[in-house]
């Protein structure tokens, strides 16, 4: 387990455990879960290392190839890129009862995200169906004729500062999706023009700027129903990239 202090851990933070949650801070540049067909380090195996009883927790996934993914206590996930707040559930009852405040949307979220130019009004919301791309396999779309079914998606942002670096403008969002589709809050941002910096697959010819090596997105706080229908907030610290921007 890593220093809680060590913005650049390889390993998540414990943000808040008791005998029903784990609230875990995850570093950018941590996969969730394995694909099966890489090997790299994931939350998954971090669970399995510390807390080997929550092994039959959860669901598992299925890859392409038929292989089952272990993914012991996760109920949702994160970019690999992204960094912030995730629950984790460390038993089969509170995983569904969890799994459920998430398909029913009673989990709130806020994100916060450094993008590319200057917002016009101070806040909005963006309700744009998803759907696959037509020209690239890896990406989601918030454009007219995009291929597949088209699932809602809606997300509400509100400005926080404007700032130039270079001769361009860039503006700190705090985003509150009430959907939880792939790579939504990176594709409805683009959908607006106004796409996440250092996002190298739906920015890629933008330069990353502000030191940002990865997408300049983190998952700030998360509010859920604990056991006992307690309503808790969680809340996971600016990492080092973020802080150091003065006034973020």
């Amino acid at each position: 387990m890593q220093n809680a202090n060590d913005d650049t851990a390889s390993s998540p933070t414990i943000i808040f455990e008791d005998d029903d949650i784990l609230i875990i801070d995850k570093p950018a540049g941590l996969v969730v879960h394995g694909d099966g067909r890489t090997e790299e380090p994931s939350v998954a195996d971090w669970v399995l290392e510390n807390y080997p009883e929550l092994k039959e927790v959860g669901e598992p996934w299925m890859n392409q190839e038929g292989q089952m993914i272990p993914r012991p206590g996760i109920v949702h996930r994160l970019d690999r890129n992204t960094s912030g707040v995730m629950v984790l559930a460390k038993t089969q009852e509170v995983f569904e009862f969890l799994k459920e405040q998430f398909q029913e949307r009673n989990v709130k979220k806020t994100y916060r995200a450094w993008v590319y130019g200057a917002m016009k009004e101070d806040e909005g919301e963006i309700d744009r169906p998803i759907g696959k791309s037509k020209k690239d396999f890896r990406k989601w779309s918030a454009q007219p004729g995009s291929r597949g079914e088209q699932r809602e998606a809606h997300t509400a942002w509100r400005l926080l500062e404007t700032r130039e670096e270079g001769g361009e403008k860039y503006s700190l969002l705090e985003l509150r999706p009430t959907t939880g589709r792939t790579h939504q809050l990176r594709v409805h941002l683009k959908a607006i023009h106004h796409p996440i910096v250092c996002d190298k697959l739906y920015a890629p010819r933008r330069k990353c700027t502000f030191g940002f090596g990865r997408l300049a997105l983190h998952a700030h706080t998360i509010t859920l129903l604990a056991k006992g229908n307690k309503e808790q907030k969680f809340e996971a610290p600016l990492p080092a990239d973020f802080k150091a921007i003065s006034g973020s």
